[in-house]
């Protein structure tokens, strides 16, 4: 998606340690306009899946999920980090490892919300490793329901994660991949 790879190239910030800022307009301050056109093309991508849900994870996948489901007319799952007093009754976990924040969460989605005869779209911000969407993959899983695909914003396809997932049979559609990224060059997509 030629305007997502604009904006990255014009406000994303690159640090050491393969991190890639882009929470001018995607995942901190939210560009509205670009979250409808990224929903848009995610429709575009899987509007023939019929899907019945979107899954995401909290927190940075939250708001392109919403606007996501706004053009497939269904509801937003999102999985929560940590078990709260709300989350009552029976849940599906899974663990995941976060790129970013270095850490391993349970993640947790109550099974009042996941349904065997769902067909479940994950949206998510990033894809690297693979370990946040190998985990939400699980929770669909664990559900008996499928997951017609995911629809990711921004893979760093020199990592990992996007092979793996592919490689389990899912469908990734990443709307900028990341070929590589330094200081010095900048931000090259695939």
């Amino acid at each position: 998606m030629k305007l997502l790879e604009e904006r990255i190239r014009k406000n994303g910030k690159i640090f050491d340690g393969g991190v890639l800022k882009v929470d001018s307009f995607l995942n901190h301050q939210i560009d509205i306009k670009l979250y409808q056109e990224i929903g848009k093309e995610f429709f575009r991508l899987y509007g023939g899946e019929n899907v019945t849900k979107i899954l995401t994870i909290e927190a940075s996948g939250i708001g392109i999920a919403c606007v996501t489901a706004e053009f497939f007319e269904v509801p937003v799952i999102f999985a929560k980090k940590s078990k709260t007093k709300n989350i009552a009754g029976d849940v599906y976990t899974s663990k995941v490892e976060s790129f970013t924040h270095g850490k391993v969460y349970d993640i947790i989605v109550s099974k009042d919300f996941l349904n065997a005869g769902d067909r479940v779209l994950i949206i998510d911000d990033f894809l690297a490793n693979g370990s946040a969407l190998k985990g939400l993959i699980k929770l669909v899983e664990d559900a008996g329901a499928t997951v017609v695909g995911a629809g990711i914003c921004v893979e760093k396809a020199f990592q990992p994660g996007g092979d793996l997932i592919r490689d389990m049979g899912v469908r990734v559609e990443s709307l900028a991949r990341v070929k590589s990224m330094s200081m010095e060059g900048g931000v090259e997509f695939c």
